[in-house]
């Protein structure tokens, strides 16, 4: 099993990734601003499936197709590594857009305030390379089953999605005010997020294949 140390330096990389405005935590808001808690708490269980079918794609597909086509692993090693870079790039880079600006949504239904949450987290790409590029820097075969290390990892990092997303949908329209009212805080955690990406980018290139 991952050792407490790996576990806690996993979970501070899936806090820093939550706390970072993106897809989710723009959705997040808005959709709590606009149609109120209820409507956020919906939309962040949908949300939250869209990282459980990561969890699935990680534990099974992706590790299964690595051990079989090493080619494979080499190109999404190295496509995560450019991506995680640019990432970082585009946190820092002179004129970016605000990272956090609520857009204002139309009434939806329950079913289709699920649905959005859903696929708002599927196709965020900040997901997509934690799960493919990171969560398995976090993996060591010495320590065991690497699904229940996958598993372990995968639930660890939902539940600080869950408890801090949680605090988003509940304080909503002060968590907007606050980052608007605070550019230099903003402009920290810019610099800190690409400072970590950065790093993480250079351990997956020079990284060996399991």
């Amino acid at each position: 099993m991952i050792s407490f140390g790996t576990w806690v330096a996993f979970a501070f990389v899936s806090l820093g990734m939550v706390c970072s405005p993106g897809p989710n935590m723009i959705y997040l808001i808005s959709r709590s601003i606009t149609q109120g808690r209820m409507a956020g708490f919906i939309s962040l269980c949908g949300v939250m499936l869209g990282f459980v079918v990561y969890i699935v794609a990680t534990m099974f597909g992706l590790s299964a197709l690595f051990l079989a086509v090493p080619l494979v692993y080499e190109a999404i090693k190295w496509l995560g590594a450019l991506y995680l870079l640019w990432l970082a790039w585009n946190a820092v880079k002179p004129g970016a857009a605000p990272l956090l600006k609520p857009r204002k949504l139309s009434i939806e239904s329950p079913r289709k305030l699920f649905f959005m949450g859903f696929m708002t987290n599927l196709l965020n790409p900040k997901i997509a390379v934690l799960y493919v590029s990171l969560l398995p820097q976090f993996e060591n075969p010495a320590k065991g089953s690497l699904l229940l290390q996958g598993a372990a990892l995968g639930l660890t990092q939902i539940t600080v999605s869950f408890i801090v997303n949680l605090l988003i949908v509940l304080a909503a329209s002060r968590v907007a005010a606050w980052f608007g009212e605070r550019p230099v805080w903003l402009r920290v955690q810019r610099w800190l997020m690409a400072s970590v990406l950065t790093g993480l980018a250079a351990r997956l290139a020079f990284e060996r294949r399991p």
